[in-house]
């Protein structure tokens, strides 16, 4: 794979001045002219030979560009003319992450800045679907029923009524209910997690007037109130600052601190658990790490997932939930 975001944008200078039919067959120097002038700035002569040596081979590039070198006039083109890198069909990786931003996409097409880009959006799925059919007739991949967004039908009201500053009115089903409650909301801010939205407002029957999490997928039924409320100084990156995930339960964040055995530790140091994420120790037995948050469910559900690869060290608290939790599952296989 291109080890940075410049050697992707080389390949494609390249593949733009090779296919162009309007000027001479580029040399060595063309190319490293060419390229530089595209990129704003000095190309070496041994990234550009790299280039060509990397689209023609690299396995996992997977171009094989047909690019010939003719040795009397020193230029270079492609075998077939009409070949280009970006006629390659997309790999797995590619179509599912263009699932999951079509799928998306295709939820909030009501709304005006989405539906600007519809005609966009129906050719780029379109596209999807064929490069994932094609690849599903060959046998490589098999893709599971796109994810669904139960809910996503209220997102363009509930933006309306964010950007109106208006109150709206909303039967929610949570789980621990048999039937549904009314809350009439100060809707602030919308958020995805783990294929989920979540509408974050101050319910006006809430004591305290505390800011709730409301699962869309557990709105009943939405109804518009016609009455306003002030603008309110909701900033959503410091409110989720020290949670990992949706739930921001009450106090101030507390020093986590977690041991991996050194082959999670790998993934932990590529792939942070939170911004706040601190390595403690790294050696051959164990990789230690600390983060400031607050404990909330998403964090326990996560750490639990490690299973045997992790001992948590602190707090005390999170320690016993985390041990209470290891035993009782440990009893179901008794």
């Amino acid at each position: 794979m291109p080890k940075n975001k410049d050697a992707v944008s080389r390949y494609r200078w390249i593949d733009e001045r090779l296919r162009n039919k309007r000027l001479p067959k580029p040399t060595l120097e063309h190319l490293i002219g060419f390229v530089s002038e595209k990129m704003g700035k000095d190309i070496s002569t041994r990234a550009i030979q790299q280039d060509i040596y990397d689209m023609r081979n690299d396995q996992e590039l997977a171009y094989f560009a047909p690019i010939l070198y003719d040795r009397k006039t020193g230029t270079y083109r492609y075998e077939e003319e009409s070949y280009s890198i970006n006629n390659n069909p997309i790999d797995e990786a590619d179509l599912q992450g263009l699932e999951i931003a079509i799928g998306i996409l295709e939820q909030f097409r009501s709304l005006p800045v989405v539906a600007q880009f519809e005609d966009a959006i129906l050719k780029i799925a379109a596209s999807l679907k064929m490069n994932r059919d094609a690849l599903q007739n060959q046998g490589l991949i098999r893709f599971a029923r796109a994810t669904q967004y139960k809910g996503a039908e209220f997102i363009p009201e509930i933006v309306d009524a964010i950007k109106g500053l208006e109150v709206i009115r909303i039967a929610y089903q949570s789980f621990n209910r048999d039937e549904p409650k009314e809350h009439w909301v100060e809707p602030y801010h919308l958020r995805e997690y783990q294929h989920r939205f979540y509408l974050i407002g101050k319910s006006q029957q809430a004591k305290g007037g505390s800011v709730l999490t409301f699962a869309l997928d557990r709105i009943v039924k939405l109804w518009p109130t016609n009455q306003h409320f002030d603008a309110q100084n909701f900033d959503d990156a410091t409110y989720f600052q020290h949670s990992l995930g949706i739930t921001v339960p009450g106090g101030d964040p507390e020093e986590v601190r977690l041991s991996f055995t050194p082959q999670q530790g790998k993934y932990i140091k590529s792939q942070p658990i939170h911004p706040s994420q601190e390595i403690v120790k790294d050696t051959e037995e164990s990789c230690e790490v600390k983060l400031q948050l607050v404990v909330n469910p998403e964090l326990r559900m996560l750490l639990l997932s490690y299973g045997a690869n992790l001992k948590v060290l602190a707090p005390q608290s999170l320690v016993k939930d985390l041990a209470d939790e290891a035993k009782r599952m440990a009893a179901l296989y008794k």
